[in-house]
């Protein structure tokens, strides 16, 4: 069962001489469920297509379906809440407010959306994170990989159907790299979520059900790795 559809999705920067072209005519669709990793090199606009399909970044030209309704066609307003409720989004860098503990980190998304925290998935979420007894803690007190997985914990506590990952190990060991991964393949399996990552990692990519490679703005690769 279709979730999303990508219908010739452009997007550039600049005018003129100085255009860019980001994403040319990009197509594709992912199923419910799916788990899909997105590779290219630098530049070949895999990120420009993670934050068009989380509703962040607006396309040139081109359409977005999420359970087939068009994303852009909402106002600003909606597109906030389609952000907050219908997508997670992990990115590299964490993006961790340092003045917020790991609870108030994970469910800042549901206090700013005006919603009751579920304390039973937040629970639930903790445990599977291995952040138990971590709840008060600051980010500066916790280490790289923990940090990360309070990032895939705000990205999860709305229970988004899709989560976009953008290079979300690329700060981290192999060790804790490969736990981020397996993490991510839970959500994907347990709560049976469509789980969609950018990554340069070629073993972690061999670990989705598919593969989209995209080489200046283009898709050039679209492969089923495993049914």
């Amino acid at each position: 069962m279709e979730i999303l559809r990508v219908e010739n999705l452009c997007k550039t920067y600049g005018k003129g001489e100085n255009m860019v072209k980001a994403l040319d005519n990009v197509s594709f669709s992912v199923d419910k469920g799916e788990f899909v990793a997105i590779i290219g090199p630098s530049g070949s606009g895999k990120s420009t297509l993670l934050h068009i399909l989380g509703g962040v970044d607006r396309p040139t030209s081109g359409r977005v379906y999420m359970d087939s309704e068009d994303v852009y066609s909402r106002k600003e307003e909606q597109l906030a809440i389609f952000r907050r409720r219908q997508v997670g989004l992990i990115y590299q860098f964490y993006n961790l407010i340092p003045v917020l503990n790991v609870t108030e980190n994970i469910t800042l998304p549901i206090l700013m959306d005006g919603q009751k925290v579920n304390k039973e998935r937040l629970d639930e979420l903790l445990v599977t994170l291995k952040l138990k007894g971590r709840e008060n803690h600051l980010p500066n007190q916790l280490s790289g990989g923990q940090q990360q997985r309070v990032s895939i914990g705000r990205a999860l506590i709305s229970a988004p159907a899709v989560v976009l990952a953008d290079e979300p190990t690329g700060n981290l060991d192999s060790k804790n790299s490969q736990d981020i991964v397996e993490l991510l393949k839970l959500s994907n399996k347990k709560y049976g979520q469509t789980l969609i990552v950018i990554t340069h990692d070629e073993s972690i990519a061999l670990q989705a059900d598919r593969i989209i490679a995209i080489e200046d703005g283009r898709i050039v690769r679209d492969e089923v790795t495993r049914k």
